[in-house]
């Protein structure tokens, strides 16, 4: 039995004990948890708290301790690296799936691997000659693409059915110049590659004119493959159970299940939560991540599909190369197809079952520029500009153009999608303008700083005075993406 599904869990979940369900999640039973769950069961306590206290731990989180004698940002990130790195540990009695290598945690309650986050800490890392934990961590991904045919959410039992944006492919281009002349290492994560890109295209010959999605692909309308974000369960999540039950008590059971899929579904996009996956922005409940073909994940799956092709030229198996690479310029003409707005001047997402065009404007979008989709240099200008006019703020770039309670949208900025706008406008040439964001985004770190001594997981890039808000929990801080991000901004623009 999982341990989610016990009534020990359930219990817990739903008496409010914790504020936050992810910290029963991640509990590490003092036994293994079929004996805690057999004792709760035949002793039936009354004290619900006590039980717990008794019978169970929880992990530290030495990266929220006060640090001495830091005075700048980069001190800051230079000083946690270390309080963010867990070793190697045998398999706990808890919901921590163990890893081969060391690797890096994003902070606070994230107190595992989180799939997309790594990619962007591995920036940093690779600025601060910590090549070897980036080894590492690629390492892990690798032994979980063989274990497990993806890479989860995070390092949870409880993440084993959905992914996150797939990295793997960016984590391999980091290292491909030290690396891609080991025969050995070039094997290895081709075979990942191509398991994970499997992962993605699963059931793709299942796909008809009269069923056109399965899992996590989708036939568009002019019979091409494209990707879209899926859950292989439709249950409450485990560390949000008490939130999903209380969401969903309105409901019908069919509502439900639907309901459950589409928050899993979100969960994997990485944006949980945000305007892009609701029909009505600001109401949870009308979430719909299933019916959209989002443009983010379809550019990151070009690039698997176009470093795949990389790996089987480097290794000379050249029709396996032949077959990728036209594979990822056939899914670049899909993207060009649907998700281009003239109108907007912008990439969006495709709404599946409206088939027409999402009118949520994002940052994803800037994953086209990201990594060099964009066709004409008129084009890319367009885009520039509207980057710089729309979503470039006194603080750094906003999530999106629509204000909700929901975190991944205005007026909160997160680092991945500053890196994506920065590195999208170095490609074309738009240096001045990435250099303005990149010094507005540093300028929010290190002004909040100076007041917090940390660095957070998110910023409200509109009132720089303001903590970002919205959610299902407060703001955290360590933190693994921004602290990467920050170091490559400060590589690229502090001496100019």
């Amino acid at each position: 039995m999982k341990f989610e599904h016990s009534r020990l869990f359930k219990d817990v979940q739903l008496s409010g004990i914790f504020n936050d369900s992810k910290t029963f999640a991640d509990a590490i039973p003092k036994q293994s948890w079929q004996a805690v769950c057999d004792f709760y069961d035949e002793l039936q306590p009354k004290d619900l708290a006590e039980f717990v206290d008794i019978h169970f731990e929880f992990a530290q989180a030495p990266e929220l301790e006060a640090l001495d004698d830091v005075s700048s940002v980069a001190d800051y990130i230079e000083q946690l690296w270390g309080r963010l790195t867990r070793q190697v540990s045998e398999q706990n009695t808890g919901s921590l799936l163990t890893l081969p290598k060391p690797y890096v945690v994003p902070g606070g309650r994230f107190n595992e691997i989180y799939y997309w986050d790594s990619y962007f800490t591995a920036l940093g890392l690779m600025d601060s000659g910590r090549e070897s934990l980036v080894e590492n961590m690629l390492d892990n991904f690798c032994s979980l693409i063989s274990t497990l045919g993806h890479v989860p959410n995070g390092n949870r039992s409880y993440y084993a059915t959905r992914s996150q944006p797939p990295v793997t492919a960016l984590m391999v281009d980091l290292l491909w110049d030290q690396k891609s002349c080991d025969t050995e290492w070039l094997n290895k994560v081709t075979t990942a590659l191509r398991r994970e890109y499997d992962f993605w295209m699963k059931g793709q010959r299942e796909l008809s004119s009269k069923n056109n999605t399965y899992a996590r692909v989708v036939m568009m309308p002019c019979g091409g493959v494209l990707n879209r974000y899926w859950d292989n369960e439709a249950l409450p999540r485990p560390e949000s159970y008490r939130e999903d039950l209380e969401d969903a008590k309105h409901l019908t059971a069919q509502q439900k299940l639907s309901f459950y899929r589409n928050i899993r579904a979100a969960c994997e996009s990485g944006w949980d939560f945000s305007s892009r996956w609701l029909r009505e922005p600001s109401d949870l409940k009308t979430i719909a991540t299933t019916e959209m073909v989002p443009v983010d994940l379809n550019t990151l799956v070009y690039f698997l599909e176009s470093q795949l092709a990389r790996c089987y030229l480097a290794l000379s198996r050249h029709a396996e190369y032949k077959e990728m690479d036209k594979k990822a310029k056939s899914r670049a003409d899909l993207i060009e197809q649907y998700m281009w707005d003239e109108q907007a001047s912008w990439y969006v997402d495709y709404d599946i079952a409206n088939k027409c065009q999402r009118e949520v404007q994002t940052m994803a979008g800037a994953t086209v520029l990201f990594f060099n989709l964009v066709k004409g240099s008129s084009r890319a200008q367009r885009m520039a500009k509207k980057i710089m006019s729309d979503f470039c703020k006194a603080g750094g770039l906003v999530t999106t153009l629509t204000e909700t309670p929901q975190q991944w949208d205005s007026p909160n900025g997160w680092a991945p999608l500053q890196w994506f706008g920065v590195k999208g406008l170095l490609n074309y040439g738009f240096e001045q303008e990435a250099k303005q964001i990149g010094k507005r985004w540093l300028h929010t770190l290190e002004s909040n700083f100076a007041i917090n001594q940390c660095l957070l997981e998110k910023y409200n890039v509109i009132e720089l005075n303001k903590t970002a808000q919205g959610g299902e929990y407060i703001v955290q801080q360590g933190f693994g993406w921004t602290n990467g991000v920050a170091c490559r901004l400060y590589k690229l623009f502090a001496d100019n």
